[in-house]
C-alpha cells in the first residue's frame, strides 16, 4: 500500500511541528518538506527530526504549489496556522483542489464550510482533533437533542486554560456551551473565563510547569437554582500528542473518501470516529 503524502502547514508553530513529527514517525505517511506559513515569519526553514522543511510565505505559494504538484502528485494538506488565516488558507486550498484537514480554530466557520462545499475538493474540519473529547461532544449533542431543557433553571460557569500563544477562545468550549444552551441554560461565548497567563495557570490552576506551553484544561460547572445540586464536567489535556494522533486518523479517513471520489464535501471528526461520511 502506497504511503499517504502529507504537507503540514503552520510551521514553525508548535502544533504543526508536533503533527509533522508524528507523520514522519508513522509508516503510513510521507511528509512533504514544505509548509505554508504566515507573512510575519522570517525563517526560511524549520528542522523537524533532522528533516528540513521549507517555509512558504504567502507571496511564494502559487509558484511553490506548481512545483509541489509536479513533483509530488496528489497529497493532503493539514492546517495548523493562525485563526486569522483560516479562511484565506482554506480558499487557497479549495481554489487549487487540494484536500485538507483543518485543525485551526477561529475564522468564519460558515464561510469555511461553504468554500469546501462549492469546490471540487473535500476536507475534514474540526475545532478539536482529540477523538476522546470529540466523543464527549457527541454525547453532549445526543443529550441536547434527546433531553432539551434538561438543565433549565441551572446556572453555568465555564473556564478554559490554554497556552499563552493561543489567540482565540477554545472552539471546543464554544461547541459545548451550544449544547448547554439547548439543554436550557442561557450562556454566551463572552461569559467564558479564559486563562492565558502562565503564572496563574501554575499557581491557581495547578497546571504542571512542563505543559504550560501546551495544554487545554476545561471545566463546565452547573448549579441548580436553589444551590443544592452541582454538576461538573472536566477534561484536562497536557501536551499536544492527543490532537496529533487524531489528526493522523483524520488524514487516513479523508484519503479513503478521496479514493471513493468525494468532492465538495465537508467531514467532521464524528465522521472520522464512525468511519463514515457518505
Amino acid at each position: 500500500m502506497s504511503r499517504i503524502k502529507v504537507m503540514v502547514n503552520g510551521m514553525p508553530g508548535n502544533m504543526a511541528a508536533n503533527v509533522a513529527r508524528h507523520v514522519l514517525n508513522d509508516g503510513r505517511f510521507e511528509l512533504i518538506p514544505f509548509s505554508l506559513t504566515g507573512p510575519e515569519i522570517t525563517d526560511r526553514e524549520q528542522i523537524v527530526d533532522s528533516i528540513k522543511i521549507r517555509l512558504i510565505h504567502p507571496g511564494e505559494r502559487e509558484d511553490a504549489l506548481k512545483e509541489l504538484k509536479k513533483k509530488e502528485g496528489r497529497f493532503i494538506s493539514v492546517d495548523y496556522t493562525h485563526p486569522s488565516a483560516v479562511n484565506t488558507n482554506a480558499q487557497f486550498l479549495c481554489d487549487n483542489i487540494l484536500p485538507f484537514v483543518m485543525g485551526t480554530t477561529g475564522g468564519d466557520r460558515k464561510k469555511l464550510e461553504e468554500a469546501v462545499l462549492s469546490s471540487a475538493t473535500c476536507a475534514v474540519i474540526a475545532p478539536n482533533m482529540a477523538k476522546q473529547i470529540v466523543g464527549f461532544q457527541a454525547m453532549m449533542e445526543y443529550a441536547a437533542k434527546t433531553f432539551p431543557d434538561l438543565f433549565s433553571g441551572y446556572t453555568l460557569s465555564v473556564k478554559e486554560s490554554h497556552q499563552k500563544g493561543k489567540a482565540d477562545t477554545s472552539g471546543t468550549a464554544r461547541a459545548i456551551i451550544g449544547y448547554f444552551n439547548r439543554l436550557g441554560i442561557p450562556f454566551t461565548e463572552q461569559q467564558i473565563v479564559m486563562e492565558r497567563d502562565p503564572e496563574k495557570q501554575k499557581s491557581r490552576w495547578g497546571i504542571p510547569e512542563e505543559y504550560l506551553k501546551g495544554h487545554g484544561w476545561h471545566t463546565y460547572t452547573l448549579v441548580s437554582e436553589d444551590k443544592t445540586v452541582r454538576f461538573e464536567f472536566t477534561h484536562n489535556v497536557n501536551g499536544r500528542d492527543i490532537y496529533a494522533r487524531g489528526t493522523l486518523d483524520a488524514i487516513v479517513f479523508l484519503n479513503s473518501r478521496i479514493l471513493e471520489g468525494a468532492k465538495g464535501k465537508v467531514f467532521s471528526m464524528i465522521d472520522v470516529l464512525r468511519g463514515t461520511g457518505n
